[in-house]
């Protein structure tokens, strides 16, 4: 047995089974410390947004009774990881660090910067993978380039290759013969303030690993077969909601692969399609966290250099109004809305509302980013850049620029019952879904019936599709024009 500790620094990767880097360090016999570093410092503008950090709380509590039940305990320090970690493998008398790689690029930076740290004071440093299928470094054509393309990407990730079946989670832990000093995770006030909006969370989610394994079932279950249809219903519950647990490490992308193939096996072929459109999801994940390894960028500048041109206006009253979901639109507003109350918004009316604040009002896509970074339990950095920047047209891959959604013909063709809109949107309840989505579209007596006052109840449209797609064209031919010259 190894007499000196080894030092699991855990990051985005919150979980004890499929993590290789927690298996390594038990597998040297040495007493194990579990490390979590809350770091505001290293990650600048990116550090965790509000509802991120309701679920890191419920994450880790979660993660520590696991480690506990095991024998071990998690050690809890705030600070600067650069300084901290060091404190602590000093602390420990450890010989080694054991983590998992992450992508972003203040990761990556720190990650390179405690390399060289401890190479000089003769402390192993021993990074794994785990997170992702296939490492950014795999990812290359033929030629070796960088794969900016998600078709030719994804069939590079799923050529020969083949989810291993997932590591057990360590049936015991050895604990350090003296404790680390921890903080307390109630000290670090994760929760929302000024105001709170996270009541709502806890009843929708259960962070952690046991959390994340129970919405696989579920997901598996009861939408796997459907998935690739009703994922783009919002009025139906066809998504896997696998998104927050993916980011915060609960669960790896293998597992939910491996398993997923499993279950579509179970169903003799009738969930093929499903477990085809569920695959390329999470490969959507690889293709955006390699995009922003190669591109530390991603997050502030577009991809397309011709977009820096852009015309963008800057209007904090419509910005607001798309931020509290009092558009005028029900679609984007139930969706908006759904983020406030839940954390979350399902994947299609993401889409929806990024288009209608890009396209609609001309707001930056930067800006909706942060609103999403601050508000989404999912908020991941590579997903997040790359997702916005797809909508915007300026990103790689990207949907064209004139692509632009109509927010009445969406709510009608992926909510046709307005069950989605009713929930999030209940001042419209008694509208019939034949016109629900266009409400300023009725005459008032109708309106009236239906208890809507358009100003008052329920606000007019701030602006008007027609006009708002034909301001959105010029606007891209000004763009041509300025890159062609």
């Amino acid at each position: 047995m190894s007499e000196s500790a080894a030092v699991v620094w855990f990051r985005n990767d919150l979980r004890l089974a499929d993590n290789r880097a927690l298996t390594a360090a038990v597998k040297t016999g040495a007493p194990v410390v579990c490390l979590y570093v809350l770091d505001d410092h290293t990650p600048g503008q990116w550090k965790s947004g509000g509802a991120s950090r309701w679920w890191l709380d419920k994450s880790l509590a979660a993660l520590a009774h696991d480690i506990e039940a095991r024998g071990g305990r998690l050690v809890l320090r705030r600070g600067d990881a650069a300084k901290e970690l060091p404190r602590a493998v000093a602390d420990a008398g450890a010989s080694a660090v054991y983590f998992t790689r992450s992508y972003e690029p203040s990761a990556v930076a720190l990650e390179d910067k405690l390399k060289v740290q401890f190479d000089e004071a003769g402390i192993a440093f021993k990074r794994y993978g785990g997170n992702l299928l296939r490492e950014p470094e795999e990812m290359r054509t033929k030629t070796g380039d960088v794969y900016k393309v998600y078709t030719p990407f994804s069939r590079a990730v799923t050529q020969d290759f083949q989810p291993v079946k997932a590591l057990p989670a360590p049936k015991q832990l050895i604990a350090p013969a003296k404790a680390l000093k921890s903080e307390k995770l109630a000290s670090w006030g994760l929760h929302p303030s000024k105001p709170d909006w996270s009541s709502g969370f806890s009843q929708v989610w259960e962070p952690g690993e046991a959390g994340a394994q129970k919405k696989l079932k579920v997901f598996l279950a009861s939408a796997l077969k459907s998935y690739k249809e009703d994922r783009n219903r919002p009025d139906k519950i066809g998504t896997s909601r696998l998104s927050p647990h993916l980011h915060f490490g609960e669960i790896t992308p293998a597992q939910c692969w491996t398993a997923a193939a499993h279950a579509a096996a179970g169903l003799h072929g009738a969930a093929d399609q499903g477990l085809e459109t569920f695959v390329r999801e999470l490969i959507w994940r690889e293709f955006s966290n390699t995009l922003l390894f190669y591109w530390p960028d991603l997050p502030e500048v577009p991809f397309r250099a011709d977009f820096a041109a852009f015309p963008w206006r800057s209007d904090g009253a419509l910005l607001k109004a798309w931020q509290r979901g009092q558009t005028g639109y029900p679609i984007v507003d139930a969706g908006m809305r759904e983020l406030w109350h839940t954390g979350y918004m399902h994947n299609r009316v993401r889409m929806i509302a990024a288009s209608f604040l890009i396209k609609h009002l001309l707001i930056r896509w930067q800006d909706g980013e942060a609103w999403f970074w601050d508000t989404l339990l999912d908020a991941d950095l590579a997903n997040n850049a790359a997702s916005w920047q797809w909508v915007a047209g300026s990103g790689a891959d990207a949907a064209p620029y004139f692509r632009i959604f109509n927010p009445v013909l969406q709510g009608f063709k992926f909510d046709p019952d307005g069950l989605y809109v009713k929930r999030w949107v209940p001042e419209l309840k008694s509208l019939a879904p034949d016109v629900l989505h266009s409400p300023w579209m009725l005459p008032a007596d109708v309106l009236n019936a239906a208890g809507v006052v358009l100003g008052q109840t329920y606000p007019h449209p701030i602006v008007d599709h027609s006009e708002a797609r034909d301001r959105a064209l010029r606007a891209y031919e000004d763009v041509k024009a300025v890159s062609k010259k």
